[in-house]
């Protein structure tokens, strides 16, 4: 290390352009991965709030909830308990006086079920009317407020925002919370059909009637628009830009151990082992590396402060712990391709 220290307080230059690199490429992957798990979570957060485990829809509707359709015949075969929830998706555009539209998911559910107690309202309170609604926290952002009058579509109308609540997105688009009978309205269906699908807590619940089918929470997230080809996107492309990196890093550190065999050279003729060598080139490319990776850290950081608020950037810890330690293994990766120069150098051919 203390070899490793002095060389590289020797040739400042030359480590530095190796450090601006890693930097470079840590940041690269940092705000891509923030990005990657921002998106996905825009796409489930609402789902995350239910702490759901299973949801049948339609077996006809191709595992969307938005187009699936539970008659009440097909309902009164299903023997629901506490652990379960009727549900009901429908698209909308929201729509206050003075205010811009938005494009919304509409949730319809029923106060006596779950997923009604468990949600929280960040300002206001749960809706208890058919005219009530809750928004997502992202509504107050673009100027609406407790106690707007909002019409949903061309339906005639008027629902109250009565409460925001935080983290409630669906397909990237905010939430609105009501009933299942204002979902019916917006959906134009009579009252023969109860909700779009059945939502449980339970891992082993099942709806056993026929017409409809069973999933996991994580199969139907999959099948949301978009979601699983971009995750997919954004996984090979980190993927790739680790793989990138190491090239680099690797290229980079052959060469400046190729420029520093003379050095090597002298080296071994005073008696230094190759052991020595070696250990000092992998501790070389540790501090660079991690001195890249802190200062990447610290540009994501200031990054998230400058951004505006639109932008899906989060974190996750164990998504970026992942990703750190994927770097540093490129870099002492990187780093040994070389070792087989160090340990056959001939100190008599090198100094000549």
């Amino acid at each position: 290390m203390f070899l490793a220290l002095r060389e590289i307080r020797h040739e400042k230059l030359r480590y530095g352009l190796i450090v601006a690199m890693v930097v470079l490429v840590s940041y690269l992957v940092f705000v891509l991965s923030g990005l990657a798990y921002g998106l996905a979570q825009q796409n489930t957060q609402a789902i995350s709030t239910w702490n759901a485990e299973k949801i049948a829809l339609n077996s006809d509707a191709n595992e969307s909830l938005a187009q699936s359709l539970i008659s009440k015949k097909t309902a009164n075969k299903l023997k629901l308990t506490s652990h379960e929830a009727y549900i009901g998706q429908a698209g909308v555009v929201a729509k206050a006086k003075g205010q811009a539209k938005i494009s919304s998911q509409f949730v319809g559910i029923n106060r006596d079920e779950f997923i009604y107690k468990q949600l929280k309202a960040s300002s206001g309170h749960k809706p208890t009317r058919a005219n009530q609604i809750m928004v997502d926290s992202s509504f107050k952002d673009k100027g609406y407020r407790l106690g707007d009058k909002v019409t949903l579509n061309t339906d005639g109308g008027k629902y109250t925002i009565v409460g925001f609540t935080k983290d409630a997105k669906l397909s990237v688009a905010p939430v609105i919370y009501g009933t299942l009978g204002t979902w019916r309205t917006l959906s134009n269906l009579t009252d023969r059909f109860q909700a779009g699908g059945v939502v449980s807590n339970r891992a082993n619940y099942q709806a056993k009637t026929s017409g409809l089918k069973t999933l996991k929470m994580s199969q139907f997230i999959n099948k949301l628009p978009g979601y699983s080809a971009q995750t997919t996107t954004f996984t090979f492309m980190i993927a790739f830009l680790l793989v990138i990196s190491m090239v680099v890093i690797a290229v980079f550190l052959y060469i400046l151990t190729m420029q520093k065999l003379p050095n090597y050279g002298v080296l071994r003729a005073q008696g230094i082992p190759a052991r020595v060598l070696v250990t000092t080139t992998v501790s070389q490319a540790l501090v660079l590396v991690i001195s890249g990776l802190l200062i990447g850290a610290a540009l994501t950081a200031a990054t998230v402060v400058i951004l505006p608020f639109g932008v899906p950037l989060s974190f996750n810890v164990p998504l970026l712990s992942g990703v750190t330690a994927g770097i540093i293994l490129t870099g002492v990766v990187g780093a040994l391709i070389p070792v087989r120069v160090i340990l056959k150098v001939d100190p008599v051919q090198v100094i000549g």
